[in-house]
C-alpha cells in the first residue's frame, strides 16, 4: 500500500494531458480531463531509492529494461512531462544535472569512442546520405533529410564569407561533409580533425575517392594539439558539447590561437537557455561526459577572449524537425539494427531520440550558431543577406 501511495503521489501530476496509467497490480488510473493520449504501464515497481537520487536514469532504465511501457506517441508523451513543469520530473534531474566529470584529452577520446565508434554501419542505416549527425537546416516543409542537411552545411560555409585560399579548420568534422563541400565549392584549404577512429578512417578514404588530398586533410587528433598551424575560418559543429563545463574556457582560448588577426569562427551547438546542463540517463547510456553550456556562458567566453560577435542565430525547430526524422529512420531501419544489436539497446536509443527531439520542441535546450571574429573583421558583408543567396 506505501509503495502504491509513492507512485500516486508522483504520478498523479507528471504529464501536462490526459494520461491512462497501469500499476503492476493491474489497477488502472485516469488523470486528466478528457481522453487519454497515452497508456503508460509499470509492469514491475521503480526503486524508490534509485528515483529519488535520479529520476531520469530511474525512468530510463524501466523503459529500456521493459518494465515500463508507453502506448501512444512517445515523443509527444515526453514533451508533456517537460511542459508539466511543477511535476515530480518536469522540475527534476531528467533536464538538469550538473555533471563533475574527469574530461582529460584521453577520456574524451574514450567517450568520443563510445557513442561516435558504435560503428559507420549502425550510423549509415539511419542518418542521411551525408553521414551528417548534426542539426540539419529545413528551408520547405517539403526537404528531405539529405537536401536539410546539404541546406545547414552551405549555410555554415555561407556565413563563414569564405574565399578562395583561405584556410579552414573544421573541430569534431565528423564524416567530412563540411570540408570536403568547402573545398569542393570555395576551392579553400580544408584540416578536420575528429577523435573518432571509424569517422577519421571513413573521413580520409572520402577524401582520396573525391580527387580531395590535394585541399582537404583530416586527422585523429585532439584540437588542442594542433601546434604550428594558424586558419583564416574556424567551424565547428556538434563538438563544444564534448568538452566538458571546466574546458569551455579552453576551448575558446585554442580557436584564439588558431585563428589569424581578423579571422572568422563559427560555433554551432547545443545550449541551454538558463544554466549549463546535462542528463544523469543520456550521461550513463549516451553521452558520457557530456554537457551543455548556456546561452551567456558561451557569450561571456566570447567577449572574454575579444572576440567580436557578429551574428547569432536560433535553430531550435531544425534541430527538432531533424530528430524526428531520425527517429522515423531508426524506426524503419529495425530488421536491420536488430541482426546487431539487442531490444535493450533499441529501445535506449529509441528513448534518446524521442526525447531529444522533445526538449528541442519544448525549449528545454536550444540550438545556436555564433558568428564571431578575431579582431574586426569589414570584409563581411553589411547586411546578413549574403547568408540566404
Amino acid at each position: 500500500m506505501v509503495e502504491e501511495f509513492f507512485y500516486k503521489n508522483i504520478l498523479k501530476n507528471l504529464f501536462s494531458d490526459p494520461v491512462q496509467i497501469t500499476l503492476w497490480n493491474g489497477e488502472t488510473l485516469h488523470y486528466g480531463e478528457g481522453k487519454p493520449r497515452f497508456h503508460v504501464t509499470f509492469h514491475k515497481p521503480l526503486s524508490k531509492k534509485e528515483v529519488a537520487m535520479d529520476p531520469s536514469i530511474a525512468f530510463g532504465e524501466a523503459y529500456m529494461n521493459g518494465d515500463l511501457e508507453i502506448q501512444g506517441d512517445l515523443e509527444k508523451a515526453i514533451q508533456s512531462i517537460y511542459k508539466k513543469q511543477d511535476s515530480f520530473l518536469g522540475n527534476s534531474k531528467l533536464q538538469y544535472f550538473k555533471s563533475k566529470w574527469n574530461f582529460s584529452k584521453q577520456k574524451n577520446k574514450e567517450d568520443i569512442a563510445y557513442h561516435y565508434d558504435i560503428g559507420n554501419d549502425f550510423y549509415k542505416l539511419w542518418l542521411d546520405d551525408t553521414m551528417t549527425y548534426s542539426c540539419a537546416y529545413f528551408k520547405s516543409d517539403k526537404d528531405t533529410l539529405t537536401a536539410a542537411q546539404h541546406n545547414k552545411v552551405n549555410h555554415i560555409l555561407r556565413k563563414l564569407n569564405l574565399q578562395k585560399g583561405d584556410t579552414l579548420l573544421d573541430i569534431g568534422c565528423g564524416w567530412g561533409e563540411l570540408i570536403t563541400a568547402a573545398a569542393k565549392q570555395y576551392g579553400v584549404k580544408a584540416m578536420g580533425v575528429t577523435l573518432s577512429e571509424e569517422q577519421y578512417a571513413q573521413t580520409s578514404e572520402r577524401i582520396k575517392q573525391e580527387g580531395l588530398t590535394e585541399l582537404v586533410e583530416v586527422s585523429l587528433l585532439d584540437y588542442r594539439d594542433i601546434q604550428g598551424r594558424k586558419f583564416d575560418k574556424i567551424v565547428s559543429v556538434g563538438m563544444i558539447e564534448h568538452v566538458g563545463k571546466d574546458h569551455i574556457t579552453e576551448y575558446f582560448e585554442t580557436v584564439n590561437t588558431l585563428l589569424n588577426n581578423g579571422g572568422l569562427s563559427l560555433l554551432h551547438c547545443i545550449s541551454s537557455p538558463t544554466n549549463g546542463a546535462t542528463n544523469g540517463w543520456i550521461e550513463k547510456y549516451i553521452f558520457p561526459g557530456g554537457y551543455v553550456p548556456a546561452v551567456n556562458e558561451l557569450i561571456t567566453n566570447m567577449t572574454n577572449q575579444q572576440f567580436y560577435i557578429v551574428d547569432v542565430e536560433s535553430l531550435r525547430r531544425h534541430y527538432g524537425k531533424t530528430l524526428q526524422h531520425w527517429a522515423r529512420n531508426f524506426e524503419h531501419a529495425l530488421g536491420e539494427i536488430r541482426q546487431t544489436k539487442d531490444e535493450r539497446f533499441i529501445r535506449m536509443w529509441r528513448l534518446y531520440l524521442n526525447a531529444c527531439a522533445a526538449s528541442f520542441f519544448t525549449g528545454n535546450i536550444d540550438l545556436h550558431q555564433f558568428v564571431f571574429t578575431k579582431g574586426i573583421n569589414d570584409s563581411i558583408p553589411m547586411t546578413r543577406s549574403y547568408m540566404y543567396e
